[in-house]
Parts: structure tokens; C-alpha cells; sequence
């Protein structure tokens, strides 16, 4: 989270002075908080344009792959689904995100849009995390306990559990719209959904270390726990069938379980520890301005790393998932046959033979099919 705030608990620091006008944070004291401002306004819409078209291209094929089979639904079905919703709703909140870090860190929309943008941001996002979680116990019982727990892989139960995600993360965020989430700064821009915007909320630290391990660190374990199970499992698998173990089917289900793994780790771990470092910090004294002002630098860095999820789910789609990857590939040499058939067409030297022949060209890579069916 960038930012929260709460007007009735002075904080007790070196570098704030107390200010009872109306819109003003008392760490505008602490003038370097945005000295970084100049090199966010190119870096930031720019990783943010690309998490917006790929990701909005990529889930967008993805849910595009999975509609069709909600007819036959099923428990994986059905938490992918959400899953791409999720990630389509995320990126769909980075437009406006976008002209705000674009303007330096100014927005000029107004409080109640400010809060709404930022609600919409969190809860897609952690809806993702819930629903990858979700994914990956799913993929345990399938394994590991078909039998003992099967009726949890029920679509009438897997529709409750959804539901029951959504419900959570919307009880998680809802407490963003009790407070001003933008300020007006010294140099008079107006900063949106920032953390320096929070920090004299009563119990700050207690209430984000909570939301760390709640939204990060109890998904993270049950992802990791599940997918080494499995992994372990599928080993074993394959030595006891030397046909699965030929096959490589295993090694590229493990090597896929590993890849969703790997993503998970990378793009969430630096912006939670980041938070939980800072807020433990809190907790044992109060960090001066150079340190608060550290920390909302890597936030912006980290928190873009871990928005970068939204857009690697698709490239892990397209080796995970047979139906995703036949689509992008057939749509690709669609476009391929349509290019050259127009160059050849509007060659000067091309004779009609040369065009009817070109029209006659096929790009066959087509039997190449994915080894593995295992969904994030």
C-alpha cells in the first residue's frame, strides 16, 4: 500500500510539525519525500504503459480461451476465470495511475475518484494473489488428496469459496475509503494514494504488518508448501512410470509449477518487505526524514515490480495452458499469412501466378502442441 492518513494523532518525529490546515500531512516537513519526481515522471507511466497493453492484450486472449470452456466448468476453470477477470479489472484501474505519475505525482481529479482508483487497485490486486493461492491448493487436492477432499474441487463449493475472495479482500480495502487519501504538498501538487499520506494513522505499523502477513505472507507459504508437494509428487511419478519420465511430461509440469513459483517470490517479496522493514522499524523508533524518505522511493520501485505480475500471467499461460497457447499461436500466423499475402499483392513485380501461389502458403508449425496442462 502507497499511502493513508488520519488527522487527529500527531506523530511524535523529529522532522513533522504539527499542522492543523485542512489537506496538509504533518510530514511536509520532510521536504525530499518527491525529490525523485523528475525520474519517476519517465520511468513510472512507462512500466506502467507496458503493464497496461501487455496485460490487457494478454488476459484479455486468456479469458478469451477460458469462456468457451465454462461450459464444461470445472474448479480450475473457474478459479482462472476470476484470476484473469482480476487482472483485467487491475489493469483496467492504470490509465489514470498513469497521467498522475506522468504529471509528477499531481492529480488533479479530486478526492473521491483519488479513493476509488485506489480501491479498485488493491482489491484487484490482492483478488489475484487470493485466486493464485486458490490455484495452487487446487492443484494439491487434484494431486495429492483427490479422494479425502474432492467435494472442495465441487463447482457448487468453488463457486462459495470465489465469492467468499472476493468478499475478504473488499473487507480488506474498504477501510481505505474512511480516509483522505490525497494531500497537498509544500510545492502545492497534490499527491494520491502516497503512503507519506498515511502516516499518522493511529496504529499504522500494527495495522500494515497485519496486512502483510494476511495479504502476502499466508499466501506466499500455502503457494510454496503445495507447489513443493506437488512437485515432489509428480518426482515421484515419473520414477515409478519410466513412460511419464520419457515423456519429459513431469519435468515440464515441475518446470512450470517453479516459473509460477519464481513470479509469485520476485514480484511481490520486495514491495512487503519493504513495508514489514519499515513498519518493524516503526515499531521500535521513530525513522527520521532521510529514512522516510528512502522508503517512498523504493515503494514507487516496488510496488511497480509487483504490479508486473499482471502481465507475466500471460506469458505463463502460454506454456501452461494447451487452449491459450494453440490461440496465440494460430492468431500469430494468421497475421503472418495476412502480411505476406499483402506484400505480395501490392509487389509491383508480383503477377497474378506469384499472388495465387502466395495466397497458397502456409506457415506449418501447427502440431506443436504443449506438453503440460497445469494452470497457474
Amino acid at each position: 500500500m502507497q499511502g493513508m492518513k488520519t488527522s487527529n494523532q500527531p506523530l511524535i518525529s523529529s522532522y513533522q510539525t504539527p499542522t492543523d490546515t485542512p489537506g496538509h500531512n504533518d510530514s511536509e516537513a520532510c521536504t525530499t519525500l518527491y525529490d525523485h519526481r523528475k525520474y519517476a515522471q519517465v520511468f513510472m507511466p512507462l512500466m506502467y504503459c507496458i503493464i497496461f497493453i501487455v496485460g490487457l492484450l494478454g488476459n484479455s486472449l486468456a479469458l478469451h480461451v477460458i469462456w468457451p470452456n465454462m461450459k464444461k466448468i470445472n474448479s480450475t476453470t473457474l478459479y482462472s476465470a476470476n484470476l484473469v477477470i482480476s487482472d483485467i479489472l487491475f489493469t483496467l484501474s492504470l490509465p489514470l495511475r498513469i497521467i498522475y505519475y506522468a504529471r509528477g505525482f499531481h492529480w488533479t481529479l479530486g478526492e473521491t475518484l483519488c479513493k476509488i482508483t485506489g480501491l479498485i487497485f488493491y482489491i484487484n490486486t490482492y483478488a489475484g494473489v487470493n485466486f493464485m493461492t486458490c490455484l495452487s491448493v487446487d492443484r494439491f487436492i487434484a494431486v495429492v488428496l483427490p479422494l479425502r477432499f474432492a467435494r472442495f474441487r465441487k463447482v457448487s463449493y468453488v463457486r462459495y469459496i470465489c465469492i467468499g475472495v472476493w468478499l475478504l479482500v473488499l473487507m480488506q480495502t474498504l477501510p481505505l475509503l474512511s480516509m483522505p487519501m490525497t494531500n497537498v504538498e509544500a510545492d502545492d501538487f497534490i499527491t494520491c494514494m502516497e503512503y507519506p499520506n498515511f502516516e499518522n494513522v493511529p496504529n499504522i505499523a500494527h495495522i500494515l504488518i497485519g496486512a502483510v502477513f494476511l495479504g502476502y505472507g499466508f499466501p506466499l507459504v500455502t503457494i510454496l508448501v503445495c507447489y513443493s508437494i506437488l512437485c515432489y509428487k509428480l518426482r515421484l511419478s515419473a520414477k515409478a512410470n519410466h513412460l511419464t519420465d520419457k515423456s519429459g511430461r513431469s519435468r515440464k509440469a515441475i518446470g512450470v509449477i517453479c516459473c509460477v513459483s519464481l513470479v509469485f517470490v520476485i514480484c511481490y517479496s520486495p514491495y512487503h518487505i519493504d513495508f514489514l522493514q519499515y513498519m518493524i522499524r516503526k515499531l521500535i523508533y521513530t525513522p527520521d526524514c532521510a529514512e522516510l524518505t528512502a522508503f517512498q522511493i523504493s515503494l514507487h520501485f516496488t510496488v511497480c515490480l509487483m504490479n508486473l505480475n499482471s502481465c507475466l500471467d500471460p506469458f505463463i499461460y502460454f506454456f501452461a495452458c494447451k487452449g491459450y497457447k494453440r490461440k496465440v499461436m494460430r492468431f500469430l500466423k494468421r497475421q503472418v499469412s495476412v502480411s505476406f499475402s499483402s506484400a505480395v499483392r501490392t509487389s509491383p513485380e508480383g503477377s497474378s501466378k506469384d499472388i495465387l501461389d502466395g495466397n497458397k502458403i502456409h506457415l506449418n508449425s501447427s502440431r506443436w502442441e504443449p506438453q503440460v496442462n497445469s494452470e497457474k
